[in-house]
């Protein structure tokens, strides 16, 4: 059993635009600075793509952590695939979606997750991991689309 949720955000911000500052080295971690969390190998500034990854240190619970991703699927600027491939879950996989719509861009992400520690990772990602990580998403996409809010 997987956790899972989806986040939606609407913006007047073109699609490329939002693609790119989705896809920013630099914009993740000005949007993390609460956690915070840094490139520290890998793709560390810039743009990310298809095949490359970037590790990722952070401080989450107390707890500093460590979590290497990588770009598994692109096709620009429609969406991206970004999975863990080491790191403190059993598995974490962020689909990121870009669709034009009347007022600009409507981004999606799903991400799908699963906690380590068997019965007692499941209950963890019940009561804990998924409202934290859904937290730490939505305040992502705000910070990248607060220049284009209404």
């Amino acid at each position: 059993m997987t956790g899972s949720f989806e986040c939606t955000t609407r913006t007047s911000m073109p699609k490329l635009q939002l693609f790119n500052l989705a896809r920013s080295i630099d914009a993740h971690k000005e949007s993390m600075a609460q956690s915070r969390e840094k490139a520290v190998g890998g793709v560390t500034s810039g743009l990310i793509s298809l095949g490359e990854e970037v590790i990722w240190r952070a401080w989450h619970f107390g707890v500093p952590l460590r979590m290497t991703s990588r770009i598994m699927q692109m096709v620009a600027p429609d969406y991206f695939v970004d999975e863990q491939v080491q790191g403190p879950f059993r598995t974490f996989r962020h689909v990121h979606e870009f669709t034009d719509d009347a007022d600009g861009t409507t981004m999606v992400d799903r991400i799908e997750f699963a906690a380590p520690f068997g019965p007692l990772g499941r209950l963890v990602e019940k009561l804990i991991l998924a409202g934290y990580i859904q937290k730490l998403i939505e305040t992502r996409n705000l910070h990248l689309t607060r220049d284009f809010r209404d």
